[in-house]
């Protein structure tokens, strides 16, 4: 079973999510000011293009609304694509079943060759320009350290955590309900166990966890 293929749904998912994802990245990034948008026009063509003939149809818009104008137009540029070469793909490969899909040698979602390329770009620019960013990877150092300390210090103060989880230690190994526990946080209250553990300093230090 474990060389079938993802039903056709679940791949559409995969590539759907990463159009959210991406176009969702880019939008963070403009409002917290790191976005290069000249190198991001430059850079992925598709976006450029789209960008330039929104900027033609409203030369005197704010730049932000041309970015999400923009940016509304690139999304639909992407699903619909993805939609017509799936219907093509899945055509062309004659299945007619879900386990025909299953079985088919390669998955039978995803874009055209062209527009393939233009989201590897995509991807590739956000690393390069956003991931990569030394505000986001000092941030994300921070926050990792911040999990760190918490880990290390709920793992060797026996009865530091909530009755529940340590009564759960009790017959489970330690480390995997701390990790439990650690994960069932949300940011905020991660932060904030951190500063009760650790101190003002050491928590003011800490960024969003991402």
């Amino acid at each position: 079973m474990l060389e079938l293929r993802t039903p056709l749904e679940g791949q559409l998912i995969d590539w759907v999510d990463e159009i959210a994802y991406n176009t969702a990245d880019l939008d963070d990034a403009l409002e917290a000011e790191l976005l290069d948008l000249s190198a991001l026009r430059r850079e992925v063509p598709l976006f450029g293009d789209i960008y330039a003939k929104v900027e033609a149809s409203h030369p005197g818009a704010r730049e932000k609304l041309k970015f999400n104008e923009a940016l509304r137009h690139t999304v639909n540029f992407l699903v619909s694509d993805l939609v017509f070469f799936t219907r093509v793909a899945v055509q062309s490969a004659g299945v007619a079943s879900v386990d025909d899909i299953r079985r088919a040698p390669r998955r039978l979602a995803g874009f055209s060759e062209g527009t393939a390329e233009q989201n590897a770009l995509l991807k590739r620019f956000l690393f390069k320009h956003v991931y990569n960013h030394p505000a986001i990877t000092e941030d994300r150092d921070r926050s990792v350290r911040c999990l760190e300390e918490l880990f290390v210090y709920y793992l060797d103060a026996p009865g530091s955590m909530p009755a529940s989880h340590e009564e759960t230690a009790l017959s489970q190994p330690r480390h995997a309900v701390v990790c439990d526990y650690i994960a069932g946080m949300t940011d905020q209250f991660l932060l904030r166990k951190h500063q009760e553990h650790f101190g003002s300093q050491a928590s003011a230090s800490a960024g969003q966890i991402t």
